[in-house]
């Protein structure tokens, strides 16, 4: 089967199982892959990442092929975190004299 072949036949639910199984280094049934199982699934995860990942995550392989790395602040902003404000940040400000330092 050739690249073209197996992406056309990758559901977004195969793609999902073959990801997981990479990340955790079992399939579905418990059983443990191979080394060479899971370098082939690797390989198979980045193929239908660069052909469908349109929503890159902090990084991965988006549309087109281009590995995608996200900033703190983008992760930040995708999870909803707010840094808090504190009080004394908004009033404090140091000043130095040139001296001074």
């Amino acid at each position: 089967m050739d690249v073209k072949q197996l992406l056309d036949v990758m559901t977004p639910e195969v793609y999902q199982r073959i990801s997981t199984a990479v990340e955790i280094g079992k399939w579905p049934d418990g059983s443990v892959l191979t080394q060479e199982q899971r370098d082939s699934a690797q390989q198979a995860v980045m193929l239908y990442q660069s052909r469908h990942n349109e929503n890159a995550e902090h990084m991965s392989v988006e549309a087109g092929g281009d590995i995608k790395f996200k900033s703190k602040a983008e992760l930040k902003r995708d999870f909803g975190v707010k840094e808090p404000v504190l009080e004394s940040d908004l009033n404090d400000i140091a000043r130095f004299g040139h001296n001074d330092l």
